[in-house]
């Protein structure tokens, strides 16, 4: 039961906001956006801490909100300012969260952080260049840290949307991407994704992988 009480102090709350992006995903497919939100969630469960996390890629910030909740400090970076733009707005992303136009693939951060990551990214870089943003990726990162790399699986990629197939021009199965994080990273532990569901079942099966590298090789 709400009380009227209750209410009152709803009343006084500053309503939020959706970004365009994810606007445009709540209208088209609103069941997507809570696979989006749980591997925010499995990222501020696995790595969040009293530090500092960088967020390469992160679009119009509306899963930052949870990485927020587990961070002292979160930079949150893209490459497109429109959708920067257009970001989403809540009390704890404008308190706690600095929204950075940045391009990884062309340098490192100019600061260091307690962990990375990215969500959703490495499938739209090509093959050929993908290691600049591994080595400055690894280069924004503190020396004992962590860094975590989602993406949709290769194996998945026939049930993928014709528009995904189109922009998805670096798939990943299970294997390559353990094996790309192991050149950069001592430690790699996978996770697979089926829904909102994460696991550690059979790799060929998981629509989208994580993978979670610790202690960036020097």
């Amino acid at each position: 039961m709400v009380t009227t009480q209750t209410w009152n102090e709803i009343a006084e709350v500053t309503p939020a906001t959706i970004g365009k992006q994810t606007t445009r995903g709540f209208e088209t497919d609103p069941k997507r956006l809570g696979f989006v939100l749980s591997r925010y969630k499995f990222i501020a469960k696995v790595a969040g801490c009293q530090g500092s996390a960088l967020e390469i890629g992160c679009g119009d910030g509306f899963g930052t909100t949870i990485i927020a909740q587990a961070f002292d400090r979160v930079t949150a970076v893209d490459i497109e300012r429109s959708t920067l733009d257009n970001r989403s707005h809540n009390q704890l992303l404008d308190r706690k969260v600095e929204f950075r136009l940045h391009d990884i693939l062309a340098a490192p951060m100019d600061e260091k952080f307690d962990v990375a990551f990215s969500l959703d990214v490495i499938e739209h870089i090509p093959e050929a260049i993908e290691d600049r943003f591994y080595r400055n990726m690894v280069a924004s990162l503190k020396g004992k840290s962590t860094a975590i790399v989602g993406t949709p699986n290769l194996a998945a990629e026939a049930h993928q949307s014709e528009h995904s197939r189109r922009d998805h021009i670096n798939l990943k199965s299970y294997d390559t991407l353990r094996a790309d994080m192991l050149k950069y990273f001592d430690y790699v532990i996978m996770f697979g994704m089926n829904d909102e569901v994460v696991h550690t079942g059979f790799g060929p099966m998981c629509h989208y992988l994580l993978a979670v590298g610790m202690q960036p090789k020097a």
